[in-house]
């Protein structure tokens, strides 16, 4: 008569036993990951829209003179116009592209990327199959945020760099004339635009973070890039509601162009320091939710 057999715990193993050479911490690695969204036709054409663009405003200006400008919002209730010296050099035209696009341009790569992470695999009937593999749900969703984070950044990266190729082509290199009134030296130019590139990408973490949660409630991911840009769309709306006063603080849109304060002789913190602070706040919670709710989702696509 053959022996019993012991239950596992008796045998030594665990009822969940791990095949020989598997590692959780390498499948899906972000390298497979950031190649298959970078084959994808929607990052080309993202990358393609945001590197015609400065040559587009070249053209505009061109055609129509001098630019007269028009005001736009800036950090904690500031105003300032960067269009009036946008040909001025490399510098005030770089400047004056991640004006024009900040406010709308920029949200959708955020959305897109984000939004399109998770329910794409769910629409195409294979975020099963990634499970099945299997990929941690943790593991999943953190390769496709960073991806998809690493992305949004190249976006906004992009566009002042075109921007400064272009614009030197057209206008020459040359110092950062400021609309206020002085320069910064040439020297300085290129680390004030990084800031200003970093805090619109911090900025932005509040759509990444609405598109990254839409994107695991939905199979549809044009429903959740459209959620995360409406949504962005209504606070900045909520933003312009003056009657809402000290309230609008509280509103990542009322900050999103706390940037110009780089854009100064003398560099100011607060309105970026008071911006970031709302946008990470905004973003940590969404994200968290999206990692919950996903942690206990029934997969079925």
């Amino acid at each position: 008569m053959s022996a019993p057999v012991q239950p596992p715990e008796v045998r030594g193993d665990t009822a969940h036993p791990e095949a020989a050479g598997y590692r959780a911490r390498r499948t899906l690695p972000l390298r497979v990951e950031a190649m298959r969204q970078l084959r994808r036709r929607r990052t080309l054409l993202m990358g393609g829209v945001l590197a015609a663009l400065p040559f587009i405003l070249i053209i505009a200006f061109a055609i129509g003179g001098t630019p007269d400008g028009e005001d736009g919002g800036g950090g904690g209730g500031g105003r300032i116009n960067l269009m009036d010296v946008a040909t001025e050099s490399a510098a005030n035209f770089a400047a004056t592209s991640l004006f024009v696009s900040a406010g709308f341009l920029l949200v959708v790569p955020v959305a897109l990327f984000c939004g399109d992470t998770v329910a794409s695999e769910a629409s195409w009937s294979s975020l099963r199959y990634l499970l099945a593999a299997p990929v941690p749900r943790v593991r999943l969703l953190w390769s496709k945020l960073v991806v998809a984070l690493g992305f949004s950044l190249a976006a906004m990266v992009l566009l002042p760099l075109v921007a400064l190729v272009a614009g030197t082509a057209a206008y020459g290199w040359g110092p950062l004339k400021l609309p206020t009134g002085g320069a910064l030296s040439a020297g300085d130019t290129v680390p004030r635009l990084a800031i200003v590139v970093a805090f619109i990408f911090v900025s932005q973490l509040v759509t990444a973070g609405l598109a990254f949660w839409l994107s695991t409630k939905t199979d549809a991911p044009l429903g959740a890039v459209g959620g995360a840009v409406g949504l962005t769309i209504v606070g900045n709306v909520l933003d312009a509601v003056t009657a809402l006063g000290s309230w609008r603080d509280f509103l990542p849109a009322h900050w999103q162009f706390a940037w110009a304060d780089a854009l100064q002789p003398q560099l100011e913190w607060g309105g970026m320091i008071k911006g970031t602070a709302v946008s990470v706040t905004y973003a940590l919670i969404l994200f968290a939710l999206a990692f919950r709710g996903f942690s206990r989702k029934d997969i079925v696509s």
